[in-house]
């Protein structure tokens, strides 16, 4: 509270916007039930929050503040609008006689109510492109505009889904709740692969200025916690294992710029150990009970890279056969380019060009950029000049990060310049 204390007002407000806004609109539709109704409600409390904090003072529990705020303008406005719809004025009285007020709570009795939230978000009976976009919308925030570029399509397509996903929510009454014990193994598996997805984005922003989102990364892995203290299967904490190995790394990704640094040229000091060590515990855990899949295979090859004191003692024949193995159990494109990274590591550049180049041949990753900067590399690393600029100017055209622009472009220059080693 301290820091926040010695903040303007103003600045602080808007960093719990960014940071606690999904916690503040999860527990406001756990109250009001109803999303487009709870969404109105944490922008009047942010509202008045920025007219009355200046005037005021920061709020001794600040969230508190803007759930109880969010609360009371929702039913005051159901009052207001009770002389055209009477249905209204009953709903408000049901909202205020059945939720107490939060600031009449202590904050241990507050309810975390994200992990609820993020449950409702996954329901069965939404489909699994609503599941992932309305997750990523109301858990974490993101803009119709960002998830588009995850999913590759068009905001408006996106938009639709969300709308629809509420629509479903509401005409089915689905419950806003944790399933049962006996019902999480069957709703498990789109919770985790949302998780993943807010994750990626966090470690490897879709676009914009910086390579990563300590906030979405950040959200996933407290997520990912919350899942693990609620069912712990070897997958759940697999995907905890690989997203601390991943964001073990962060700060060793960028130079003090903001530029891109590689795995190969990260300093590891900057690692963060604690981080890793709690992963590899994790994925022993997944990997004792012999029931584990993708996302703890992919822990796995993370870890190794994580014991490795450097690229050239990396086990890269190890990495490869955990490739194999994650081939096996979730066959994609994107593991196959990774893979042929790998063996590229392991039995040179000529072999690694022949994969990327068959996996280029077919089609499926055309569009993706890594896929034509990793041929640059190889092209690069062979001499093959104008092979490896022709693919940079193409994972130019397609990346929209700059950090990645960058590094892309400072490739190109140098490869120009007869400069790169």
């Amino acid at each position: 509270m301290s820091d926040k204390a010695s903040r303007p007002p103003r600045e602080t407000v808007d960093a719990i916007y960014r940071t606690e806004s999904r916690r503040v609109l999860a527990t406001l539709i756990r109250l009001l039930g109803d999303f487009d109704a709870a969404e109105e409600a944490l922008h009047e409390a942010f509202t008045a929050a920025m007219e009355q904090w200046p005037r005021d003072g920061v709020p001794a529990n600040p969230l508190a503040w803007l759930v109880s705020t969010g609360r009371f303008k929702a039913i005051d406005g159901m009052r207001r609008r009770a002389r055209y719809d009477a249905s209204l004025n009953e709903l408000a009285k049901h909202i205020e006689n059945t939720s107490s007020d939060p600031l009449e709570q202590k904050d241990e009795h507050i309810e975390d109510d994200r992990l609820r939230l993020i449950f409702t978000c996954c329901h069965p009976a939404l489909t699994p492109e609503a599941q992932i976009a309305l997750t990523l919308r109301e858990v974490c925030g993101l803009t119709t505009e960002e998830i588009a570029r995850a999913f590759l399509t068009k905001p408006a397509t996106i938009a639709q889904r969300i709308v629809r996903a509420k629509a479903k929510i509401r005409d089915a009454r689905i419950p806003y709740e944790v399933p049962l014990p006996s019902e999480l193994p069957g709703r498990l598996d789109t919770v985790l692969h949302v998780v993943y997805l807010v994750f990626n984005e966090g470690y490897s922003a879709s676009f914009g200025s910086s390579l990563t989102r300590a906030d979405l990364s950040g959200e996933a892995i407290r997520l990912g916690r919350l899942l693990v203290q609620l069912l712990a299967e070897p997958e759940v904490m697999g995907l905890l294992a690989m997203m601390l190995l991943h964001e073990s790394r962060r700060t060793a990704r960028t130079s003090e710029s903001g530029d891109l640094v590689l795995l190969e040229q990260q300093n590891r000091s900057l690692w963060n150990r604690d981080h890793i060590g709690e992963g590899v515990r994790l994925i022993e855990r997944a990997l004792a009970s012999r029931r584990f899949g993708p996302y703890t295979l992919q822990a796995a090859i993370a870890a190794v890279h994580a014991e490795a004191p450097d690229t050239a003692e990396t086990d890269w024949a190890q990495i490869v056969a955990l490739y194999d193995l994650l081939f096996r159990a979730d066959p994609s494109p994107i593991v196959e380019l990774n893979r042929a990274v790998a063996i590229a590591m392991r039995d040179g550049p000529t072999k690694g060009l022949e994969l990327v180049d068959k996996l280029l041949a077919r089609g499926a990753l055309a569009n993706y950029h890594l896929a034509h900067a990793v041929r640059a590399d190889l092209c690069r690393r062979l001499g093959k000049k104008a092979d490896a600029r022709a693919s940079y100017e193409r994972a130019l055209v397609l990346t929209t990060q700059e950090p990645e622009r960058r590094f892309l472009e400072k490739r190109l220059k140098e490869l120009v310049d007869g400069t790169v080693s």
